[in-house]
């Protein structure tokens, strides 16, 4: 059972997460966390020095959400070409990636424009170190060269921020649709003429 201590620190990442991702990390104050909590903004001390104590936290907890999304690809299937397919349609069942883009995207983007440079470039990194690393796993599975691997691990990440940014702009699902069926195309293409036999 949770102590008071741990639930009180688990609602303010879990506050500053969900704000930082619809509003933004430069425009959310600690009073705003402190209001979507209930917590007194002097409470916030114990568990965090600074609001850069709680962006740590908050991206930790990001990297440990993709990380579980993709064990569930993983455990889906022991086919690299289906965990792939599965990874690729994730952001098709996030209602809010139309309202808000990709969750990590977002604020790396944000983040990586601070010139305070209150996030260091390997925070900023993080997830995607998580999911190019995965992503060049499944292609190598599928008999890709490790150089090549991780090539075509970037470019579907990179396909899919941009699917997501786009959606996000114009709010259009019908375009994150299409080009999540483009992407799988393009998944397709690839194995079809660069899997080795």
């Amino acid at each position: 059972m949770a102590t008071k201590g741990i639930t009180n620190r688990q609602r303010i990442i879990e506050a500053a997460d969900r704000l930082f991702y619809v509003r933004g990390y430069n425009r959310t104050s600690f009073s705003d966390i402190s209001d979507a909590t209930g917590l007194p903004r002097g409470n916030f001390y114990y568990y965090f020095k600074t609001k850069e104590d709680i962006l740590d936290a908050v991206m930790d907890s990001r990297v440990e959400s993709f990380g579980q999304m993709l064990k569930a690809c993983t455990q889906a299937t022991d086919d690299p070409h289906a965990r792939l397919l599965a990874f690729v349609r994730q952001p098709l069942q996030n209602e809010q990636v139309l309202q808000y883009g990709c969750p990590f995207g977002t604020l790396s983007a944000e983040l990586g424009k601070s010139p305070s440079a209150e996030a260091s470039r390997a925070q900023i990194t993080a997830v995607f170190d998580v999911l190019r690393h995965w992503c060049a796993g499944q292609f190598g599975a599928l008999g890709v060269t490790p150089a090549r691997a991780d090539q075509l691990a970037l470019e579907l990440l990179a396909r899919m921020q941009g699917m997501t940014l786009i959606a996000s702009i114009y709010n259009d699902r019908e375009f994150l649709q299409r080009t999540g069926a483009g992407i799988e195309s393009w998944l397709d293409e690839i194995i079809k003429h660069e899997v080795q036999a």
